[in-house]
């Protein structure tokens, strides 16, 4: 198989980014205890108005394998973002499509989209209890620990700040 497209979600795609999110954050057992995310994670539409919400697809199949969702400063999904940054939040992969590089195909799109939209670093959070893998996966991309972004939206809840600076011209 060859890697997966990447391409902005069209309002058809939603139900699909939704259950694909809310099961992939499920499987991670990143919801338990959390008041309401689910239903944030669910409402594709409300992300897509204040933001870029992009799918990776399967080329030979068209399944929607992951979604992520790309925010700059000041919009409402922005958490960390501050003048010149990019951010992307609620990166989520099939469990079942795990492994075939999608999580690096939505993480590449994103700073490639910073990019060409003139920002100078991509910002981004994540859960301190997460999965390993994906610590080792934005660590391989380049992105750093950045301590003072670090933050907990409720108790329990402590999400870690990454950086990556993109090139300048």
């Amino acid at each position: 198989m060859t890697g997966p497209l990447v391409r902005r979600a069209e309002p058809a795609d939603f139900p699909a980014v939704a259950r694909l999110t809310v099961a992939a954050y499920e499987a991670d057992g990143q919801l338990k205890g959390e008041h309401g995310y689910g239903a944030v994670l669910a409402d594709v539409a409300t992300r897509a108005d204040s933001g870029e919400v992009l799918v990776a697809v399967d080329p030979s199949t068209g399944a929607i394998l992951g979604s992520v969702t790309f925010v700059l400063p000041g919009s409402p999904f922005a958490e960390l973002s501050g003048p010149g940054e990019a951010e992307f939040r609620m990166l989520a992969v099939d469990p079942g499509a795990q492994g075939r590089g999608v999580g690096v195909a939505l993480v590449r799109a994103c700073v490639e989209r910073a990019a060409e939209l003139g920002c100078t670093a991509v910002v981004i959070c994540v859960r301190a209890g997460m999965a390993a893998q994906a610590h080792r996966l934005y660590e391989r991309m380049g992105f750093v620990r950045l301590p003072e972004k670090d933050w907990s939206p409720a108790p329990g809840v402590d999400l870690l700040g990454l950086r990556l600076d993109l090139p300048r011209d």
